[in-house]
C-alpha cells in the first residue's frame, strides 16, 4: 500500500494555507485612507486597527488582498474552505503544518517534484481508496510508518 501520496496531499493542502499566510514583506506601509476601494473593500475587518498593525502585517494583508482581488469565485470559495479548516486548528497543529512546510521547502527541486508527482497520483485515486489509505496510516505506529517509508525508498530506487 502506497501512503506517499497522503503524505504528499497533507503537504500540498498546508503549503496552499501557508503560502497564504506567509507572504512576503513587500509592499509599502499605508494608511488606510491610502488604500484603494478595493483593497479597502476586502480588508473591511482590519479598518478598526489598521494604524497599529506593524508594517509587515499590513503589506502580508495587502499582498494577500491583491491576490484575492485576483481569484475566481471558485478558487476564492476554495480559499475560504481552506481559511476556515486553518482557523479550527489548534496552535500546536498550525505549528506542526508550519514545520513541515519549512522541512519540505529546505527539500531538494528532485524531492519536491516527487511529492508532488506522488500527491497527484494520490488525488487520481478513489475517494474511497485514499479514504483507506488515510485510515491505514493513521493507524501505524510511528516506527511502523518509518519502516514503510524505508521499504518504499528501496522500493522505488530498485524500480528505477
Amino acid at each position: 500500500m502506497n501512503l506517499l501520496p497522503i503524505f504528499a496531499e497533507k503537504i500540498a493542502t498546508k503549503l496552499l494555507i501557508l503560502a497564504m499566510l506567509a507572504i512576503p514583506f513587500a509592499a509599502s506601509a499605508q494608511t488606510w485612507d491610502e488604500l484603494s476601494q478595493q483593497q479597502q473593500k476586502i480588508l473591511k475587518s482590519f479598518e478598526p486597527r489598521w494604524a497599529e498593525l506593524n508594517p509587515e502585517k499590513r503589506s502580508r494583508l495587502l499582498r494577500g488582498a491583491e491576490r484575492w482581488g485576483n481569484m475566481s469565485p471558485a478558487q476564492r470559495k476554495k480559499m475560504k474552505q481552506r481559511f476556515k479548516r486553518w482557523q479550527g486548528l489548534t496552535q500546536q497543529q498550525r505549528d506542526a503544518i508550519k514545520e513541515r512546510f519549512k522541512k519540505f521547502q529546505d527539500l531538494s527541486p528532485d524531492q519536491k517534484a516527487r511529492v508532488r508527482k506522488a500527491f497527484k497520483r494520490f488525488q487520481n485515486l478513489p475517494t474511497d481508496q485514499r479514504k483507506k489509505l488515510r485510515t491505514h496510516w493513521r493507524q501505524l505506529t510511528p516506527a511502523q510508518r518509518k519502516r514503510w517509508l524505508l521499504h518504499l525508498r528501496d522500493k522505488r530506487s530498485h524500480d528505477s
